[in-house]
């Protein structure tokens, strides 16, 4: 992680951001024959209970209902923007970040370029060279086709 003006340590959102996609990641390998709420899953997860900011737990919180409630229409947009790729066959981490992203781009004030920078950075902690190149073509993607006054 890269820090901040205050030394090493990374920001509260930074933070947040990273245990929401910790959290979105971690759904993946529930067991489908028995699903679990998303709120349950969010509490039950070891690094929230781990992470002693409340601040970051609650933005985290935030984002991780926001992807499931907005899940839908974030699928749309990564099955729309992944040409050349089943969504089926999209990395559990890849997918995890582009949710997450999206959702920030898609439905939060949060300026694109900001969501985009903040995907990478989350892809060069838990993925590879080539997730970058992947996340940042989808979310680039999706960028193009939004308004001008959300960049």
């Amino acid at each position: 992680m890269s820090g901040n003006k205050k030394g090493n340590r990374p920001g509260i959102r930074r933070v947040g951001r990273t245990l929401a996609f910790q959290v979105l990641y971690g759904t993946h390998f529930d067991d489908p024959k028995n699903p679990v709420d998303i709120g349950t899953a969010f509490e039950r997860n070891p690094m929230v209970e781990e992470q002693e900011s409340e601040t970051a737990r609650e933005f985290a919180r935030a984002l991780v209902l926001g992807v499931d409630k907005n899940l839908a229409r974030i699928d749309a947009a990564i099955g729309e923007h992944s040409q050349h790729w089943k969504f089926d066959r999209i990395a559990v981490i890849e997918l995890s970040i582009l949710r997450l992203s999206l959702y920030e781009m898609l439905f939060t004030d949060i300026p694109v370029k900001a969501a985009i920078n903040e995907a990478i950075e989350l892809s060069k902690l838990f993925g590879d060279e080539k997730s970058r190149g992947f996340v940042n073509g989808i979310l680039d993607g999706v960028a193009r086709t939004m308004p001008s006054g959300k960049a």
